[in-house]
C-alpha cells in the first residue's frame, strides 16, 4: 500500500515545523507567502489531503466501537465481545457488534454502514469468505479514510493496522506434542483450507511437532474443510475412513462432534482415541466426557483489542504511525478426552 504523506513529512522535507505546514495549508495569514506557494506546491506534487474525517473524529468523537464478527456460534467470539465491551465501557465508549456470517458482501455492508460517522473505530475478525478471496479493498479504504482499525483472530498482512492473535502454530504444536508425549502415532487433523489464516498456523504447528520428534506424518491423517461451516457428512467421511488414535480438531464445534463420531464407531475416549480442540468454551467443559482444549483467551483478546484502538482514537499526535501486532500464548488445558 502507498504510504500517505503527512504534515510531518512536509515538514521534515522543507525543514519547517509542522505547525508552519498546517498554517500554510490553511493559507494562513501568518506564514510569508514565499513560504506558503513552496509548502503548498509541495504538497499538491505528493497529492497530500487533509485527513478530514480523523480530524472530525478527534473533535468530535461518537464514543461508539463497531466490532465486526464472522459468526455468532463459536463461543470464542462471544467472549471477545465481552472482553472489547468491559474495557470500553469502562471508559465510556458503547460497542456495535455487527455479524458478517462468513461473507464477504456482508463484510463490506457492514464496514460502510458504520463508517459513515457512526463509530469511532473499528476491531474486527476477517470472514471466510474476504480470506479466500484476498481483496482487502473496503478494509484498506476505511483505514486511510483515518478510521482506526485493529484486527483480531483472523488477520492478513496485506492491511498495514494493529493486530491482536494468539500463537496458533504454538497452540496446535503443544496439543500435538501433547499427544505424541502420550504414544499417539496416528494423530488425525481436522482443520480448515490454508486460505484461513488460523487454519493455516494451526496445520504448521502440527506438522512442527511431529517434525521435532522425529515422527513421520501420514497425509491421509490431515483434512482440510472448506469452510469453518459444519458439515458433519464430511467429517463423519473423514473419521471413518482414517486409522486413528488421536484427533486435533481447529475449533471446539468441530472437536465435540468429531468426539461424537468417534464414540459412535465404537472407540473409546479416551482408551483408544484421545480428543483435542481448539477454544475451551462450555461445549468443551460439559461433553461427555469433557474436553481437553486449547484455550484462546478470547476475553483477553478483545480487552488488549479494546485497549489499542481506543488508545489510537485519543491520540491526538501527529506523530508517524508505527502498528503493534500484539500475540497472546494460548494454554492447554487438560480434560477427560485425553
Amino acid at each position: 500500500m502507498k504510504k500517505k504523506i503527512t504534515l510531518k513529512h512536509i515538514a521534515k522535507e522543507l525543514d519547517v515545523s509542522i505547525s508552519t505546514v498546517s498554517k500554510a495549508l490553511k493559507n494562513s495569514e501568518e506564514i510569508s507567502r514565499d513560504t506558503k506557494e513552496k509548502i503548498q506546491a509541495f504538497a499538491k506534487l505528493y497529492n497530500y489531503r487533509p485527513n478530514n474525517i480523523a480530524v472530525s473524529l478527534k473533535n468530535k468523537r461518537t464514543k461508539n466501537i463497531g466490532v465486526i464478527i464472522p459468526d455468532i456460534v463459536h463461543h470464542f467470539f462471544a467472549t471477545v465481545i465481552s472482553g472489547v465491551e468491559k474495557y470500553a465501557n469502562s471508559l465510556g465508549y458503547n460497542v456495535i457488534v455487527c455479524l458478517s456470517d462468513e461473507s464477504f458482501d456482508k463484510e463490506v455492508i457492514n464496514m460502510e454502514m458504520l463508517a459513515n460517522g457512526s463509530i469511532d473505530g473499528f476491531i474486527m475478525s476477517l470472514s471466510s469468505e474476504t480470506q479466500q478471496k484476498g481483496d482487502y479493498n473496503h478494509i484498506k479504504e476505511v483505514t486511510e479514510q483515518g478510521i482506526p482499525l485493529v484486527l483480531f483472530d483472523r488477520v492478513t498482512n496485506s492491511v498495514q493496522c494493529d493486530k491482536v492473535i494468539i500463537d496458533d502454530q504454538l497452540g496446535a504444536y503443544k496439543a500435538t506434542k501433547k499427544l505424541l508425549d502420550m504414544g499417539k502415532r496416528n494423530i488425525a487433523l481436522l482443520t480448515t483450507e490454508d486460505y484461513l489464516s488460523v487454519g493455516s498456523e494451526r496445520t504448521r504447528g502440527y506438522l512442527r511437532a511431529h517434525a521435532d520428534s522425529n515422527i513421520a506424518v501420514n497425509d491421509k491423517n490431515i483434512f482440510k474443510m472448506p469452510t469453518m461451516e459444519m458439515e458433519e457428512a464430511l467429517i463423519r467421511d473423514f473419521i471413518a475412513n482414517i486409522t486413528l488414535d488421536a484427533l486435533l480438531c481447529v475449533n471446539e464445534i468441530f472437536a465435540v462432534f468429531g468426539l461424537k463420531v468417534v464414540k459412535e464407531l465404537g472407540m473409546k475416549v479416551p482408551e483408544e482415541v484421545s480428543v483435542i480442540g481448539f477454544t475451551d468454551g462450555l461445549l468443551s467443559k460439559y461433553s461427555n466426557p469433557s474436553l481437553t482444549s486449547i484455550a484462546q483467551h478470547g476475553e483477553s483478546m478483545g480487552e488488549t483489542a479494546a485497549k489499542m484502538l481506543i488508545k489510537r482514537i485519543e491520540d491526538e499526535s501527529e506523530e508517524e504511525e508505527y502498528f503493534q501486532t500484539k500475540i497472546i500464548e494460548p494454554t492447554l488445558i487438560e480434560r477427560e478426552s485425553t
